[in-house]
């Protein structure tokens, strides 16, 4: 006969199971960004998924399949391609010292003689190569993790697509929520994901085009490149496209290009940076928007746990986080009213 009780037994295997769930919680940190990838890719792929599928007929794992090798094209090679140019870029200002000395000096001569700050440039170059530092970490740890990721990334999507009718029952099941919770959070989850990644991806590619258009415009040397380097920095509201349009216009200046310097300062903050408040207005009437608050915050948070993936997996974590709370708020509400009718059926 057992010497502990029934509400006893219950209670030590809860405790196992909490102290379990701790150790592979911190088990998973190091991938912590591989899986939330997997959400996000999932959720974004889900509906052309289901269109294979359920439409066309398409065999499940032909589908999953697609959806990954999809994946790639548009979403992990641009990420790729934005590391290789940037290698690329640094190569060449190792190659040619003397040339990034010379443009260095020009500028901290004119901000000197402008706004009397001699050494802001310094300063400024100090944080701006920690921020590089956080920003493009793949540069630093290698190409064996990014690969790595990417395996354990696309093995757990293609069963969670293959499987997926069993994957979200069990999500449903076990989630904290009611059924009816659970479903509106999945839901705004999705919202929250397409906003954040479908939407602000968009307003960062028109901003990234019109800068990119603007340097050539200007006579500015690699338009391409910087094009694609806003795109990715545009992730953040509103200071996103003035990080890549301020300092050339600087270097216009400095050098004495008077109407280049200028005119990539009035078609930045013009055209670029207002851009921005029209689309969103636009996507609002599609999809949830996140706020800029949400965004910036994010960002600030996911850059130096996730690096340049941050950009997007920042402000979707906090997203999901406020939804969670909004979420408990809306099922408290719903349990107090509940007690309310009980106690006064009793009554």
């Amino acid at each position: 006969m057992s010497i502990y009780s029934y509400k006893q037994r219950n209670d030590i295997v809860l405790a196992i199971l909490i102290i379990l769930g701790c150790f592979v919680l911190y088990s998973l940190r190091t991938i912590a960004g591989t899986l939330l990838s997997t959400i996000v890719l999932y959720t974004l792929l889900l509906p052309v998924y289901n269109l294979l599928v359920e439409k066309y007929k398409v065999k499940d794992r032909i589908a999953a399949t697609l959806m990954i090798l999809l994946s790639l094209l548009v979403i992990v090679l641009p990420f790729l391609m934005l590391s290789l140019m940037v290698i690329d870029k640094i190569t060449e200002f190792q190659a040619d010292p003397m040339r990034m000395m010379v443009i260095m000096q020009r500028i901290d001569d004119f901000i000197g003689s402008k706004l009397d700050q001699p050494h802001l440039l310094d300063k400024g170059m100090a944080k701006l190569s920690q921020f590089a530092t956080e920003l493009f970490p793949s540069l630093i740890s290698g190409a064996f993790n990014i690969i790595l990721g990417l395996v354990i990334m696309y093995f757990l999507l293609y069963f969670m697509m293959v499987q997926r009718k069993e994957f979200e029952a069990g999500l449903l099941k076990y989630a904290p929520f009611r059924e009816q919770n659970a479903l509106k959070f999945a839901e705004e989850l999705k919202n929250n994901t397409y906003s954040n990644v479908l939407g602000q991806g968009y307003i960062a590619i028109v901003q990234g085009s019109l800068l990119s258009i603007s340097f050539f415009m200007f006579g500015i040397s690699d338009p391409i490149f910087w094009g694609v380097i806003a795109t990715f920095l545009c992730f953040l509201p509103a200071i996103g496209a003035p990080l890549v349009f301020v300092p050339a216009a600087i270097i216009e200046l400095a050098n004495g290009n008077d109407t280049a310097g200028w005119g990539i300062l009035l078609f930045g903050f013009i055209v670029i940076t207002n851009i921005d408040n029209v689309l969103r207005l636009i996507i609002a009437k599609g999809i949830s928007n996140t706020h800029p608050i949400i965004t910036v915050v994010g960002v600030i948070i996911g850059i130096p746990i996730f690096g340049i993936l941050g950009l997007v997996f920042g402000p979707l974590l906090l997203s999901y986080f406020m939804l969670t709370i909004r979420i408990y708020e809306t099922s408290k509400l719903a349990t107090e009213r509940l007690e309310k009718l009980r106690s006064g059926g009793n009554e």
